[in-house]
């Protein structure tokens, strides 16, 4: 958890707070992925009901064209025997043009209302999310980076001195301000210490 890289904190309050939000949202995320795959699911019964129709009808489309054909071989009563073919014909191409339109439609629907349903509660969650990891990532980076080099800890026990509660800096140094402009070796990492704490991370400084 000290790498830099590592996007979690080093205190245990952090890193407790880092772990449960993550299961929140992980299983937040599953929940409604979940949902979205059963939308899809049923409106996809539709397509797979659509997509039968059109086989069905193109088969019995196919088989009275057929027997149209047949028919026209015995002349003129054949054409008379082979208009109710036709017709019956046309009429199961026309279904079979329905069910391929039911189950294009359909398919496309189902994508469409599950992203609908899954997308918008996945987001509002996990985007406030990953905005304050990525934050806390940099940050930690960043802190990281200033307390691996002398002026760096000295810019955190700055830091320290600028923003942290007056009962915190009195634990690192009666006189903390006096201390940081001696360059007081143990106070500044005492309170380089206390700003790294406020970030998330517990680090120990060694003596320079």
């Amino acid at each position: 958890m000290q790498s830099r890289y590592v996007p979690y904190a080093t205190t245990p309050g952090r890193l407790i707070v880092q772990v449960i939000s993550d299961v929140v949202v992980l299983f937040w995320t599953t929940l409604w992925v979940v949902v979205g795959l059963a939308v899809h699911s049923a409106i996809s019964k539709f397509a797979d009901f659509g997509r039968q129709v059109e086989n069905g009808a193109n088969g019995l489309a196919h088989n009275l064209d057929s027997l149209s054909d047949r028919a026209h071989r015995f002349g003129v009563l054949g054409e008379a025997i082979s208009k109710p073919f036709t017709a019956a014909g046309t009429a199961a191409h026309t279904i079979a043009g329905a069910g391929h339109s039911l189950h294009t439609t359909a398919t496309w629907l189902a994508v469409v209302l599950a992203l609908a349903v899954a997308a918008p509660p996945v987001l509002a969650i996990v985007v406030p999310w990953l905005i304050r990891r990525v934050r806390f990532f940099r940050r930690k980076r960043l802190v990281l980076a200033l307390a691996a080099t002398s002026g760096g800890t000295q810019l955190l026990a700055l830091r320290a001195l600028a923003n942290r509660p007056l009962r915190r800096l009195a634990t690192v140094h009666n006189d903390p301000v006096s201390a940081w402009r001696r360059e007081d070796a143990a106070a500044i990492h005492g309170l380089a210490a206390l700003e790294l704490r406020a970030v998330g991370i517990r680090t120990a400084f060694p003596a320079r």
